[in-house]
C-alpha cells in the first residue's frame, strides 16, 4: 500500500494545527505544504525542525513569512508607483510597508501567545527609519518593526517594555544592566533583525523580481540599546579565502585593497581567472562617492563587476539598484561548461539590518563577513567615512578634526552637525565604533549564538531561483519561504486559500488606523478590547519617530509626524480617531496621550 498520500495529509494536518493562530487571525485556510530540502534532509518531513526553537514555533515563523509575503503582494499596491513623481511613489511605498509590517506584527503577536511563559521575541534591528535612494529626510520614517518591539505573553511583554523604555531613556541604565535584570527574572529573549519588505522601491514600481520579507531570529538579544538604522560597509566572501590568506600572514577584511583580495582568491581557488571573479555590488551615481573606488579597484584587478545584463549560473539576471541581502545566499563557486571555475562574491555596503542579517548567515554558509560602520552621509569614500565615525562627537574641536580626517576644509556647520548625529546615534545604540571592522559576534550578546534565517518571497528571487506568490486558483495562492540554519536549509511552499472575498481579505490584512484614514467609519464599528493593543502596535509601526514613552504611557506628538509620512489632513483625522477612542473607552486607552 502506498502511504505517501497519507504522509502528505499528515504533514498538512500538522502544519494547519501548529499554525492555526496565524491562519485564523488572517482568515486563511492551509491547502497544502511542500518541503524541498537544500541541505540536511531528515528521514521524515514530519520531523523537520532544524532550529533552536521548538518545532511548532519554527513552523509558525515560516508561516509568518508566508502570510507577510502573501498579504503584501496582494494588498500592498504592487506596481502602482510606476511613473509617479517622488511624492506619489513614496506614498505607495509607505502603503506597501504598512501592509507588510502589519501582517508580520500580527503574526508575531499570535505566535508568541504559544511560546513558553518566560520567553519573548524582541525586535533589535529593523528597516524603515532611514531615507533610502531617492528619498529625503523630510519624507519621514517608513512603517517598520524597529528596536524595542516586544512579542510575548502579556505579563512578560509588560515587564520587558518597562525595562526597554528605561534602556532607551535612562543614560545611566546600560545594556549590561538590562541584561542582568532579564537574567534575574529568568526570562529568555530571542532577538530579531527584520526587514518586512526589502526592495520596497522595486515593489512599488512593479519590477518583476526581488521583493521579499526577511526575519532573522537569534537565541539571544542583539547587544543594541536603542533604535538604530545606518549604513555598514560589507565584504562577504568564502571563508576559505580568508583562511588561505592568513597562512601567508595576509589580512583580508573590508579595507584590504581589492587586488590583494583577488590574489587571495586565486590561492584559495587555484587556476581561477580574475575575470571569473564576479563581484556583486550596489551601482548607481548616488553610490559612486562612497564605493566608486571599489569598482575601480576590482576592474583594475581584472575582476567582473556584476551588472543587470549578466546571467547568473541559474539562468536568472540579477539587479544592482538595491537588495544586498539576497545575493549573500548565492556566494560560492561553480564550474562552467568548459570546466573553468567561477566565484560569486558580495562587496560594498548595506543598510544595518541587511548587513547584520547577511553577516549572521556567514557561519551557516561557511562565509567570512567583514563589516565597517559608516555614516548616513555619502560625501566620502568608505575608508574615510569609517575613520571619521571613530571621532569623539563631544570634543570641542570635533568640526576641525572631521575636516582634517576627511581632508575637506569646506564642510559647513549643518553637515558637521548631521555627521555628529550619525556618530551619536550609533553610540547611543551601542554600535561598536572603535574596532577596525566588526562581525555579527560584536552585535550579539554572547559570542556563542544560534540563528534562524527566514525569507518569504513576494516575487521571484533571481539569486536562489525561488518563485514569488503564485495564484493557483480563484482564491488560492502558493507562497515560498526559505528557512536556513546551521542544521539544515529548506524551501517550504504553502498553498493558502482566502476565506473571505478579495475586498474583505484586504481589510483583514490592513492596519485598523489605515482603514480609518481611508474612510471607514470608526464611530459605528464594533469596538473590542483588542483594538487597544492593535492601535498601540500600529502607532509604533506607522509613526515611531513621533512617539515618546514615559512609565506606562505612550505620548504621540503630532508636531513630529512629517507630512510625507501622514498628511496634515490625515493627521487631523487621526487625532479625531484617537481622541474618540480615549473619550469613549478611557480605561482601554489610558496608555495613550495626545499632544
Amino acid at each position: 500500500m502506498d502511504t505517501h498520500p497519507m504522509k502528505q495529509k499528515n504533514l498538512v494536518a500538522q502544519w494547519a494545527f501548529d499554525c492555526r493562530p496565524i491562519l485564523g487571525r488572517l482568515h486563511l485556510w492551509l491547502e497544502n505544504v511542500h518541503i524541498e530540502w537544500l541541505r540536511g534532509k531528515p528521514a521524515d518531513d514530519l520531523l523537520d525542525s532544524i532550529s533552536f526553537t521548538d518545532p511548532r514555533t519554527e513552523k509558525m515563523l515560516a508561516m509568518t513569512l508566508a502570510v507577510t509575503a502573501l498579504g503584501t503582494r496582494l494588498f500592498g499596491r504592487y506596481g502602482q508607483g510606476a511613473g509617479l513623481d517622488k511624492t506619489g511613489l513614496n506614498i505607495v511605498k509607505k502603503d506597501a510597508d504598512a501592509i507588510s509590517a502589519y501582517a508580520m506584527s500580527e503574526s508575531l503577536w499570535y505566535l508568541t501567545r504559544t511560546l513558553p511563559e518566560n520567553h519573548a521575541i524582541m525586535v533589535c534591528l529593523g528597516e524603515g527609519l532611514m531615507p533610502k535612494a531617492g528619498e529625503t529626510s523630510e519624507m519621514g520614517a517608513n512603517p517598520l518593526l524597529g528596536f524595542g518591539r516586544i512579542y510575548a505573553r502579556p505579563q512578560v511583554a509588560k515587564f520587558l517594555e518597562t525595562w526597554v523604555n528605561r534602556l532607551i531613556n535612562d543614560p545611566a541604565f546600560s545594556w549590561e544592566d538590562f541584561k542582568k535584570t532579564i537574567a534575574r527574572e529568568g526570562i529568555t529573549i530571542w532577538g530579531a533583525a527584520i526587514d518586512t519588505l526589502e526592495n520596497t522601491s522595486r515593489f512599488a514600481k512593479g519590477k518583476e523580481t526581488g521583493p521579499l520579507t526577511v526575519l532573522h531570529l537569534f537565541d539571544q538579544p542583539l547587544a543594541i540599546s536603542d533604535q538604530y538604522e545606518g549604513y555598514i560597509g560589507n565584504l562577504v566572501i568564502p571563508k576559505k579565502v580568508v583562511d588561505r590568506a592568513a597562512k601567508d600572514s595576509i589580512l583580508i577584511d573590508f579595507f584590504t585593497p581589492r587586488h590583494r583580495v583577488v590574489e587571495a582568491i586565486q590561492k584559495a581557488y587555484p587556476g581561477i581567472e580574475p575575470g571569473h571573479i564576479h563581484v556583486w555590488t550596489l551601482k548607481g551615481d548616488s553610490r559612486a562617492g562612497r564605493i566608486g573606488y571599489l569598482w575601480e579597484q576590482w576592474e583594475a584587478a581584472g575582476a567582473h563587476l556584476v551588472n543587470d545584463d549578466w546571467m547568473l549560473p541559474n539562468g536568472w539576471t540579477p539587479f544592482t539598484d538595491s537588495g544586498t541581502y539576497a545575493p549573500t545566499l548565492t556566494i560560492g563557486d561553480w564550474q562552467d561548461e568548459d570546466n573553468d571555475t567561477h566565484l560569486f562574491i558580495v562587496d560594498g555596503y548595506a543598510a544595518s539590518a541587511e548587513a547584520i542579517q547577511a553577516a549572521s548567515l556567514a557561519p551557516i554558509l561557511d562565509l567570512s563577513a567583514s563589516l565597517a560602520v559608516l555614516s548616513s552621509r555619502f560625501r566620502f569614500t568608505a575608508p574615510l567615512d569609517a575613520a571619521a565615525m571613530k571621532l569623539d562627537p563631544d570634543s570641542d574641536t570635533f568640526a576641525d578634526q572631521l575636516r582634517d580626517r576627511v581632508n575637506d576644509p569646506d564642510l559647513n556647520p549643518d553637515f558637521v552637525q548631521k555627521y555628529k548625529d550619525s556618530i551619536l546615534a550609533a553610540q547611543k545604540a551601542g554600535i561598536p565604533l572603535n574596532s577596525r571592522t566588526i562581525t555579527a559576534d560584536d552585535l550579539i550578546s554572547e559570542k556563542k549564538w544560534q540563528a534562524l534565517a527566514g525569507a518569504g518571497y513576494m516575487l521571484p528571487d533571481p539569486y536562489t531561483g525561488a518563485p514569488g506568490v503564485t495564484q493557483i486558483d480563484d482564491d488560492t495562492y502558493e507562497v515560498t519561504v526559505r528557512i536556513t540554519t546551521a542544521a539544515g536549509d529548506k524551501r517550504i511552499t504553502v498553498a493558502l486559500r482566502l476565506l473571505e472575498n478579495f475586498n474583505e481579505s484586504k481589510l483583514v490584512f490592513s492596519p485598523l488606523l489605515n482603514r480609518f484614514l481611508k474612510g471607514e467609519d470608526f464611530r459605528h464599528r464594533a469596538v473590542k478590547i483588542s483594538d487597544s493593543g492593535r492601535i498601540r502596535n500600529e502607532l509604533q509601526t506607522l509613526c515611531s519617530e513621533a512617539l515618546r514613552f514615559y512609565d506606562t504611557k505612550m505620548i504621540l506628538n503630532f508636531d513630529k509626524i512629517p507630512e510625507a509620512t501622514i498628511s496634515r489632513e490625515d493627521q487631523k483625522l487621526l487625532r479625531q480617531v484617537l481622541a474618540w477612542y480615549k473619550k469613549n473607552h478611557p480605561i482601554w486607552f489610558d496608555w495613550l496621550e495626545l499632544r
